[in-house]
């Protein structure tokens, strides 16, 4: 007998008897020690089962237990609230706003209370305020990284005037405001100086944020008025915030002359910041320069620098929210190095902190305070004056400045956009006492309402402004042109596809169009590095298609909807084929990777929907991504989704025809021929080809036309050596599904594959 085959088994044997004997020995030794000891043994009353139920109670009231059930709650709340919002073309952050109203007093605190009791206990909230603070500090921190300090300097002349008016208007507005409302909205022993300068700053701010992704997502981020409006929203967001500070300076001091020494220590913290720390970052920075990664050292030095920074500010005065804005702002100007950075703090910060923060402050809103008609006109009033400062304000000073009535409409309407930016404001207002409920719950209603109408109130001005060179620029449906749409993600694959589109197309000379088109999720990118993060995205497209002397049109788009935006350009386009790469179903294979599938669904709520609505499976096992399946369902062209195995060219290109609804694939044959000299093999599968006339003829018209470009094969058996000798195999989607389902042997061996769609 061979024992040291076995000699890890008796080993591991071995050391657990010996270990364990030993454990036993010291346990009963131990309990002879208990004897002069005054040992309190707990007792229960109940059975085992009940005593289990009072623990797993317990346990659920615990502060960790209910934080983590607070979390989960809030976040998936906030994403249901967020997809809603983005299917109806609206930011994400308005349903993540009004998912807090939602699980506040207003709706579930009001209905379920019980259940609002004890998932929100008030005990509970100081951990949630916390947690919410952090994610502030962080998102603060990303939105002054993300301010272009280099653009606001260069770009500044009309921008500053715009900006500095859409603040000293609405400001003034505010105060006018104040003197109406002080008496019966102000909190008791509250000066109305106080009141008064947070209901003005309230009225002032813009949200830097969701303007920069709304710039985005409209494309407008190349044009002047782009520019114009987000250089006005940088400039808002420095001035405001500098205004806030010393708003609270004022507050907590009582009056401006007191708080003069904390004005003055503001002061000195900002030009250390800048005269010092910057230059400091800035050489930290540089010895990063051309580095794909941030060391832990480096990191952990950047994160001191926030924490010092917020801390200062919140000793002095003037809160840690400035403090943590200011770091971001001075942070080195390097963009890869900005990238970087922001990507290692923004899903921790905005996924998984900052829902938090709509949720407490929808827990302290209120709108049941709101009772009475009297009340409702008060808030109608203060959206008005909101409206009229910031979007009049701003529209009227771009107008005097020189820019045309659109854009200055325009420009008003994105600068009246609050969104998180005034929740802010607010809850400092709040906790510093100067706002009481009900006028807190108003401005949080004024914040909502003005957000929301930025996307319709964009809408109506393209409608009133809609030009006739707009309307020329429509591409008539009886355009004769062949027009080929082709949408990759990354780089490499445009190349790609932009070479199949060649092929398709090489001798049409006038009679085609390509259009290369990237759509990229708006949250992958930054406002200050949108333009270089496009120039990458088609820099192989635009190499190939000079290689190739190739007239190619780009398209770039933001979406927060990439699935949604691309079948709405591809059906209003009128193209004529779109390509597209395969994406790689998670539902291939593993069961592993059927519950991963199942639990995207669960998390998803459109896919969700679908498995409602009968559309999906939720365990689907199409050969398709999730991705590519909604294409085909939602587009009216024909979809071309290629399998990428290093295609270079489709000289020799392989097309099995399995049975008569497959014969589509002899037109795209037949522009292979004609455009690229392609040598075409049909494989007739089913025998279907021999007893078809019509398909006979067009075989034999292909011929007469191009001679000894088309071969008809009747072989039963495919070698590999056959597959590995083709270009490109051209199949129907249901062909290629059979082949997955009956894991055919040619899976292994095929070149490059053209699954094309017929709709």
């Amino acid at each position: 007998m061979n024992l040291g085959k076995y000699k890890n088994l008796i080993f591991y044997i071995t050391t657990i008897a010996v270990f364990s004997t030993l454990m036993y020995y010291f346990i009963i030794e131990g309990q002879t020690l208990e004897v002069k000891e005054n040992i309190v043994a707990n007792t229960s009353s109940g059975s085992t089962w009940e005593n289990f139920l009072e623990s797993f109670k317990t346990n659920l009231h615990h502060p960790l237990a209910l934080l983590l059930a607070q979390i989960v709650t809030i976040i998936m709340t906030a994403r249901l609230f967020g997809w809603i919002c983005m299917k109806i073309k609206q930011p994400t952050v308005i349903g993540e706003m009004i998912a807090g109203i939602v699980l506040g007093p207003s709706l579930v605190g009001m209905y379920f209370p019980e259940f609002s009791a004890f998932l929100f206990p008030k005990e509970s909230l100081g951990n949630l305020q916390f947690l919410s603070q952090i994610g502030l500090i962080l998102f603060m921190y990303i939105v002054g990284m993300e301010l272009d300090l280099s653009v606001l300097r260069k770009k500044a002349h009309d921008a500053v005037v715009i900006s500095h008016a859409s603040i000293i208007i609405p400001f003034a507005l505010g105060i006018g405001l104040s003197y109406f409302v002080y008496q019966e909205f102000a909190p008791e022993g509250i000066q109305f100086t106080s009141f008064a300068l947070f209901i003005a700053i309230s009225m002032s701010i813009t949200a830097f944020p969701v303007l920069a992704r709304i710039v985005q997502e409209r494309n407008l981020q190349k044009t002047k008025l782009g520019t114009i409006v987000i250089t006005c929203a940088a400039a808002d967001d420095i001035t405001a915030w500098c205004i806030l500070a010393a708003v609270i300076a004022i507050v907590k001091a009582g009056s401006f002359a007191s708080s003069i020494y904390v004005i003055i220590m503001a002061i000195a913290y900002v030009f250390l910041m800048i005269k010092i720390v910057r230059p400091f970052l800035k050489r930290i920075g540089d010895l990063q320069a051309g580095k794909n990664t941030i060391s832990k050292p480096m990191v952990a030095i950047f994160f001191l620098t926030l924490i010092l920074s917020a801390y200062a500010t919140e000793v002095i005065g003037i809160h840690a929210l400035f403090g943590a804005f200011m770091a971001g702002a001075i942070m080195p100007e390097n963009t890869k190095f900005r990238t970087l950075f922001i990507d290692k703090v923004e899903d921790v910060a905005l996924v998984l902190l900052l829902p938090l923060f709509f949720v407490f402050t929808g827990l302290r809103t209120q709108i049941g305070l709101l009772n009475d008609s009297h009340l409702w006109m008060t808030a109608g009033f203060i959206i008005l004056t909101a409206v009229l400062g910031k979007f009049a304000g701003s529209a009227l000073t771009a107008r005097f400045v020189g820019i045309n009535w659109k854009e200055s409409l325009t420009i008003g309407a994105l600068m009246n956009t609050r969104g998180l930016m005034e929740l802010i404001v607010l809850n400092i207002g709040y906790d510093l006492g100067v706002l009481s409920p009900e006028i807190f719950a108003m401005l949080v209603i004024m914040a909502l309402f003005t957000t929301f109408m930025t996307g319709p109130a964009l809408d109506f001005i393209n409608f009133i402004f809609k030009s006739k060179k707009n309307q020329d620029e429509k591409v008539p449906e009886n355009d004769s042109k062949y027009r080929v749409l082709l949408s990759f993600d990354k780089p490499e694959s445009g190349s790609t596809l932009l070479k199949l589109a060649h092929n398709f197309t090489h001798k049409m000379n006038g009679n085609k169009t390509i259009t290369a088109m990237n759509i990229a999720p708006v949250d992958e990118m930054h406002a200050y590095d949108i333009n270089e993060y496009e120039d990458s995205q088609f820099q192989n497209v635009i190499e190939t298609s000079h290689d190739l002397n190739l007239e190619v049109t780009t398209l770039f788009k933001a979406s927060t909807d990439i699935e949604s935006d691309l079948t709405s350009i591809t059906n209003k386009g009128h193209y004529d084929l779109l390509l597209i790469m395969l994406g790689k179903s998670m539902y291939e294979g593993s069961l592993l990777g059927r519950l991963l599938g199942f639990t995207t669904k669960i998390i998803n709520p459109e896919k969700l929907l679908n498995t409602v609505k009968g559309k999906g499976n939720i365990f689907n096992n199409s050969p398709f991504d999730d991705f590519t399946l909604q294409i085909l369902d939602k587009t009216n062209i024909p979809v071309g989704i290629l399998v990428e195995k290093d295609f270079k060219a489709a000289d020799k290109v392989f097309v099995p025809i399995f049975n008569l609804s497959d014969f589509y694939l002899l037109e795209y044959a037949k522009r292979l021929i004609n455009n690229n000299n392609s040598q075409i093999i049909i494989l007739d599968a089913a025998g279907q080809i021999r007893n078809n006339i019509e398909v006979k003829e067009l075989i034999r018209s292909i011929e007469q036309v191009a001679p000894n470009h088309i071969t008809l094969y009747n072989e039963k058996k495919i070698e590999k050596e056959f597959l590995n000798s083709q270009d490109l195999m051209l199949i129907s989607s249901k062909s290629w599904k059979n082949l997955i389902d009956t894991k055919s042997l040619w899976l292994s061996d095929i070149p490059s594959t053209l699954i094309i769609s017929n709709p």
